[in-house]
């Protein structure tokens, strides 16, 4: 195969153009999934130790999340919604209003964060493209990816799509390992142990969850 037969079969300046840089979409830079748990949670009258027994999560960890001391990954806030029989929209996001969203690349909303347990290494940054749209089972989320040492893996209901828009991803699904390029998709079940992150030192996808 010569090197011209490599080459993608898409425009990738079309995706970047598309995507620009993730910072576009922020205004002010919020990050309230935790305090949306938090709220849910003392919504549905369970205590963050019945949190803590349903999850499998410690304690000090939830306590850590709602307070804002560590952003969830997208992993644990959809196991957290199963728990708390919430739409992982509402955490994610919060609850739309409309029956469908519109959403121009100079409209994005707040951008937020997901670190490692710790806190102290940051993930990947994400913001939704459709958090308008009221009792959405689908979460569509730009998402850039850092370049994680701190492998995570995660195992929640539900099942995702993602398609790598531009930098080099690296994804283990069970006991395999991928490397996908831009133009490259991913669709699996999240009950399927899953880790993601970028092997360059970033990486832009669009990812779909689905409840």
């Amino acid at each position: 195969m010569d090197k011209q037969d490599k080459i993608p079969h898409i425009n990738l300046d079309y995706f970047e153009d598309l995507t620009g840089n993730i910072k576009n979409g922020e205004k002010g830079d919020v990050d309230e999934v935790g305090k949306r748990i938090k709220q849910v949670r003392e919504e549905r009258g369970i205590s963050i130790e019945n949190l803590s027994d349903l999850t499998g999560f410690d304690v000090s960890r939830l306590q850590d999340i709602e307070s804002g001391r560590v952003k969830p990954q997208l992993g644990t806030v959809m196991k957290l919604s199963k728990a708390l029989d919430s739409a992982v929209g509402r955490l994610v996001s919060d609850m739309g209003t409309k029956l469908y969203a519109i959403t121009r690349k100079d409209e994005r909303k707040q951008i937020s964060r997901s670190t490692s347990k710790t806190g102290k290494q940051n993930v990947y940054s994400y913001m939704s493209l459709a958090p308008e749209v009221q009792g959405r089972h689908m979460e569509a989320l730009i998402v850039q990816l850092e370049k994680s040492k701190d492998k995570e893996i995660s195992v929640h209901n539900g099942e995702e799509f993602v398609f790598v828009l531009n930098g080099v991803v690296n994804l283990t699904i069970g006991k395999d390992t991928y490397d996908l390029e831009p133009g490259d998709s991913a669709y699996y079940l999240s009950t399927t142990a899953h880790f993601i992150t970028a092997k360059t030192e970033k990486a832009t996808i669009l990812a779909v969850l689905y409840e």
